[in-house]
């Protein structure tokens, strides 16, 4: 009996240190559990009390009717182009329709008064023709010159036709023939195109586009004596599109403000005026 005795006593003590040890891991198990569901209950009523204030926040009058803080625009952004300045960015006709009709008229040629070109057309012109000699059928000398643009006065082109156009003994065009498109080049206030006078001279065909314009005096087709003339504008490239589209008149409207209103309009008066005594000099 005192072996068995003494083998209860050895393992007493174990499985008694096994059950404090089991019973203190159970506590601790419980007790961790309890702590990482306690935070979540206070996180879920924060997060419910912020979403009530964003609520009340977005729907509280104060809140929508708050003005929004003022913008100050540029009037450099809204203004009228400076249409005085379009020269130094594209080619434009100095001179208006009715000023180098005068102005040729000053020269001895005799050009008509610009107007209308019919009852019902808004195409304005001025023109001259001269028939020095002709038969039955059709002129076998004759010059015609024509100007043609619109009632504002803006030139669209400037065409002449010649007919049998009389020379010299080198075939050389006549001086007061010659005179007609040297008028024209000078009033269009274009000098890069007088150097093509002396080709006009010599009855060659020539021809030039240069910085959005034209000019050209070829022979007539099928005619060994005939010859057409033409000076305009002509934008053909990006940049010269853009730009003249920026610079049109037609583009922008005139300012509904009172101050500015008349600004526009005596700007367009103004521009008339310079350019007319610009190019009469």
């Amino acid at each position: 009996m005192v072996p068995l005795r003494s083998n209860q006593r050895r393992l007493f003590w174990p499985a008694l240190l096994i059950s404090v040890l089991l019973l203190a891991g159970i506590a601790v198990f419980i007790r961790e559990v309890r702590h990482a569901e306690d935070p979540i209950r206070p996180f879920e009523y924060r997060t419910l009390s912020k979403t009530a204030r964003l609520s009340s926040a977005a729907v509280h009058p104060a809140t929508v009717a708050s003005p929004l803080p003022p913008i100050s625009l540029s009037r450099h952004l809204i203004e009228l182009p400076k249409l005085e300045l379009t020269s130094q960015f594209l080619r434009m006709w100095l001179v208006s329709g009715p000023n180098i009709c005068g102005a040729l008229r000053e020269g001895g040629i005799e050009m008509s008064e610009w107007k209308a070109a019919s009852m019902r057309n808004r195409n304005y012109e001025c023109y001259f023709q001269r028939i020095y000699e002709r038969t039955e059928v059709r002129p076998l000398s004759s010059t015609f010159v024509r100007v043609r643009g619109n009632e504002m006065g803006d030139i669209v082109e400037i065409g002449a036709k010649l007919v049998g156009p009389e020379t010299d003994a080198e075939g050389r065009l006549s001086p007061a023939v010659l005179r007609i498109f040297e008028l024209i080049v000078k009033q269009a206030c274009w000098p890069d195109f007088e150097d093509t006078l002396a080709s006009i001279q010599n009855l060659r065909d020539v021809e030039h586009e240069r910085f959005g314009s034209y000019l050209s005096f070829t022979r007539e087709a099928g005619s060994e004596n005939n010859f057409n003339f033409a000076l305009g504008l002509k934008a053909t490239s990006g940049p010269q599109m853009r730009t003249r589209t920026y610079f049109s008149k037609d583009r922008w409207l005139a300012a509904p403000n009172p101050l500015n209103a008349p600004g526009s309009f005596v700007l367009r008066d103004s521009l008339s005026t310079s350019i007319s005594a610009r190019c009469a000099q």
